[in-house]
């Protein structure tokens, strides 16, 4: 059968915030934001998390990010983070200046991996890079019910919880292909652009099932546009190939079962 290669993740990115002997947090109520766009991406996304107890309840919704076709669509994680500023990193965070603003340069504004918000299955930190539990495509929606650990629950009522969906669109990320190619900070294997933030947004507490009016204070911005062309190879799992439309070709690794 056809498989993806899972990925692993360095601890590093994975880091969840530390609340040994904390006291028990009562986070029970929706999370919501209204996601900003970073890293050049064009697309759109709303997400709501009802929590009660340690149970949460996800609906994310998110459209015009990278597509793929004559293959497989692109594979997009998404993760809660914690333990910072509860912020979205600007185009200020670049602080290579190549362009993307990458994971390891987003860490001081939004922290550390609490969640990964899978399409089904396990969503440990572990699964930060599992392309096959990902949101697949430019548009897709995540809509179930998993267990969240006191660390996230902790993040979530001290408005530091932010969410992020990752996987950029070399037709419209503002670096050269060379950046975009680079080695990813999460994973050599991968490219730097498939990790980095293409979505972000703070959990902003509302009232159940809610929607924040107006979205939420992301900080997060749209940078101009450039096309590019290139392969992209996703650890010898995936190759995009990114032409001067923004279109790509996604092909599964061929693997026994």
């Amino acid at each position: 059968m056809n498989k993806m290669r899972l990925l692993a993740v360095p601890a590093l990115a994975i880091s969840a915030v530390a609340l040994a002997g904390s006291p028990a947090v009562a986070a029970d109520g929706s999370y919501s934001s209204t996601l900003g766009q970073l890293n050049g991406t064009t697309g759109t996304g709303t997400v709501t998390l009802d929590v009660v107890g340690d149970q949460a309840t996800i609906n994310l919704q998110v459209s015009g990010l990278a597509e793929t076709f004559q293959g497989a669509p692109y594979p997009h994680v998404q993760h809660i983070h914690g333990g910072a500023t509860g912020t979205c990193p600007t185009p200020a965070n670049d602080a290579n200046g190549d362009g993307i603003v990458s994971v390891t340069e987003s860490a001081p504004v939004y922290g550390g991996i609490l969640a990964t918000v899978t399409t089904s299955g396990p969503t440990s930190p572990a699964e930060a890079l599992n392309l096959q539990l990902g949101g697949q495509g430019g548009n897709y929606a995540i809509q179930r019910t998993f267990t969240v650990d006191a660390a996230t629950l902790a993040e979530l009522e001290a408005g530091r919880a932010v969410f992020n969906v990752h996987g950029l669109d070399p037709a419209t990320t503002p670096s050269t292909p060379e950046a975009f190619n680079a080695p990813s900070d999460l994973d050599p294997s991968l490219p730097l652009g498939a990790t980095s933030t293409a979505l972000c947004g703070t959990l902003v507490k509302t009232q159940m099932g809610a929607m924040p009016s107006g979205g939420a204070d992301t900080g997060a911005t749209v940078e101009s546009s450039s096309s590019q062309a290139g392969m992209i190879a996703l650890g010898g799992g995936l190759v995009l190939a990114a032409a001067a439309g923004g279109t790509y070709a996604v092909r599964r690794s061929q693997a026994k079962a």
